[in-house]
C-alpha cells in the first residue's frame, strides 16, 4: 500500500519534473499547506494566500505549466509561506526577506546534476540578485519558456510598431520598458505595458 508520499510523488510526476518531485513533495508535506493544481489563468502562475478562517495556508499552482516552471512556480510560493510564518504580512511581498526564503528552497536544485545546464547557468546567474518572479527576470523567463511543448509568438519577437492581438484587443508595439513594452491600444489609443515574452498573435499592419 502506497503512503501518503509516494501517492503525492506520482502525482507531482506529471507536472514537475519526475527528478524534483520527491523534493519537492516533502517540501509541500513539510509546510503543512494545501497545495491545489488549478487550470492555467493568464494574469499568474500561481499565489499563497491564507485567510483566519482557513485551517491551512493555500497555495494554487498552474497545471498547464511546462516541468521546471512549475517547479519554479511552486518553490516561488513555498517561500512566501515561509515568509509569512516568519513575518506575518509586515515585511514587502518580494523583500529581502522573501528573497532569502526562495535561496533556501532553490538551493537544492543548485547542488543537483538534475537540472538542465542551461537552467542551472541562469538560476545560478540570478540566485546572486534574485528578480520578484521569474517573470521579471527575462533571462530566465527565455529559458523556462524553452521547454514549452507549444512553440509561442511573443511581443519581442516582432518588429517596432507591429500590430498584434492579445486577449482579443488589437494593440501596436512600441519601445522597450526594462523587461515590457509600451503598447498602444488600437481601439481606444491607451497605453499599455505589455511584458516582451506575452503571447500573442501578429496582425497585418494597418
Amino acid at each position: 500500500m502506497q503512503s501518503k508520499r509516494e501517492h503525492f510523488i506520482l502525482t507531482l510526476q506529471k507536472f514537475a519534473p519526475p527528478a524534483f518531485a520527491p523534493y519537492l513533495a516533502d517540501c509541500i508535506l513539510a509546510a503543512g499547506v494545501q497545495f491545489r493544481i488549478v487550470p492555467g489563468r493568464k494574469t499568474k502562475l500561481g499565489d499563497f494566500r491564507t485567510h483566519p478562517l482557513q485551517r491551512k495556508p493555500v497555495i494554487t499552482v498552474n497545471g498547464d505549466l511546462n516541468p521546471y516552471s512549475f517547479l519554479i512556480t511552486s518553490l516561488h510560493e513555498l517561500a512566501h509561506l515561509d515568509t509569512y510564518r516568519q513575518y506575518g504580512w509586515k515585511v514587502p511581498a518580494h523583500g529581502l526577506e522573501w528573497k532569502t526564503a526562495f535561496r533556501q528552497r532553490l538551493l537544492p536544485l543548485l547542488e543537483s546534476q538534475d537540472l538542465p545546464h542551461d537552467l542551472h547557468r541562469v538560476l545560478e546567474k540570478s540566485f546572486v540578485r534574485l528578480k520578484a518572479s521569474s517573470g521579471s527576470d527575462l533571462q530566465l523567463s527565455r529559458v523556462l519558456k524553452s521547454y514549452d511543448q507549444k512553440e509561442e509568438l511573443t511581443l519581442e519577437s516582432l518588429a517596432y510598431q507591429a500590430h498584434f492581438l492579445l486577449n482579443n484587443k488589437h494593440f501596436i508595439k512600441g519601445e522597450l520598458r526594462r523587461t515590457r513594452y509600451l503598447c498602444t491600444e488600437f481601439a481606444t489609443k491607451r497605453s499599455y505595458l505589455i511584458h516582451a515574452l506575452a503571447a500573442i498573435t501578429p496582425l497585418p499592419n494597418e
